[in-house]
């Protein structure tokens, strides 16, 4: 395993990070999770990332149980807040109650004394900036929280933020958590250079793009049984946007790359968003073992000119790379 320092904080993180978004509390068993995410601690992978809101509390707990009795300061542990987790009006956002409330209750999950980063999982129109980074700076001062990040933030959120920050005397954002393919590159235009400039990382999440880089889904084919396509909690959503004929056919273009290079087209695709030396660490989640056992071995790949030339040729205007596609709800859901 490799490690990066997240955006230019002393943290190192493993540059393949473990998220269990969509798997743990839903999709697989919770002995399957324990199993799969002591495979990723045998690849040497040290991060683990999830959410409050996932399986609607439950991937916390699985996450939980599943690192209990490892070394806490072999670990860096992320949680998010933003999302509803309740039926309350206060039970989501970002506003200085639920970020409290909801850090306890991730605490408790996770059973851990602290989290290592602590992210926006969202922007919240509904809350003042100061108020949200606030909230945040007490969790530091606390030691409940030892860095901040966010997901999904424009670049102009993401500026506005470290200013307020810096006015303020508040402990600064470090990372972001963005989607990011290469079919997939909104952040590349504004993200990413406002990031570069401000010291903040990229925790870059999809990086397969739900599976669809791995070359499984076949034009004309059936979806394959169990893939996330027929994963009707939630899974299905976001992939079957990808499942077009000129996607699945532009994809197997990129096969006999990873063929030349000795990788399967899952550590191809990770290893490309790993190329962006602005990303600190690839999110890859899986449902087996033996998935997260051969993803993590993207680690330390670098890709020559010539292949990172040929997968944009490969894959043409059927990239996404407008900025404005990164959106947070203008009223909390």
């Amino acid at each position: 395993m490799e490690f990066r320092h997240l955006g230019r904080s002393g943290l190192k993180i493993s540059e393949i990070t473990y998220g269990n978004w969509i798997t743990h509390g839903s999709q697989v068993t919770d002995d399957l999770a324990v199993k799969t995410m002591q495979a990723a601690l045998d690849a040497g992978i040290t991060s683990f990332d999830t959410a409050d809101v996932y399986a609607a509390t439950k991937a916390e707990e699985v996450m939980g149980k599943a690192l209990k009795g490892q070394r806490r300061e072999n670990l860096e542990i992320f949680t998010k807040v933003y999302w509803p987790t309740g039926p309350g009006v206060n039970d989501r956002g970002l506003s200085r109650k639920h970020i409290m409330e909801s850090c306890e209750n991730s605490l408790r999950r996770l059973q851990t004394d602290y989290v290592d980063l602590y992210q926006a999982h969202r922007y919240d129109y509904e809350t003042p900036l100061h108020e949200t980074l606030r909230a945040f700076d007490d969790l530091v001062r606390q030691g409940k929280v030892l860095y901040v990040g966010v997901s999904e933030w424009t670049a102009a959120q993401i500026r506005d933020a470290v200013r307020v920050a810096s006015d303020m005397g508040f402990d600064r954002i470090v990372s972001n958590q963005p989607q990011y393919n290469m079919l997939w590159r909104v952040i590349e235009a504004e993200v990413v250079p406002a990031s570069e400039e401000l010291g903040i990382g990229q925790i870059v999440w999809s990086p397969i793009a739900q599976g669809v880089l791995t070359g499984k889904y076949k034009k004309g084919a059936a979806v394959p049984q169990g893939s996330r396509a027929t994963d009707k909690s939630g899974g299905a959503d976001f992939v079957n946007g990808w499942l077009r004929d000129e996607v699945l056919e532009a994809v197997e273009k990129l096969e006999p790359m990873a063929k030349d290079m000795n990788l399967t087209m899952s550590q191809l695709a990770i290893a490309w968003v790993l190329s962006n030396p602005n990303v600190s660490a690839a999110i890859v989640g899986a449902s087996r073992p033996e998935q997260i056992t051969e993803n993590a071995k993207a680690a330390g790949v670098t890709l020559p000119e010539d292949v990172l030339s040929a997968i944009d040729y490969a894959l043409g205007d059927l990239v996404k790379t407008d900025p404005a596609l990164t959106v947070s709800p203008e009223i909390r859901p």
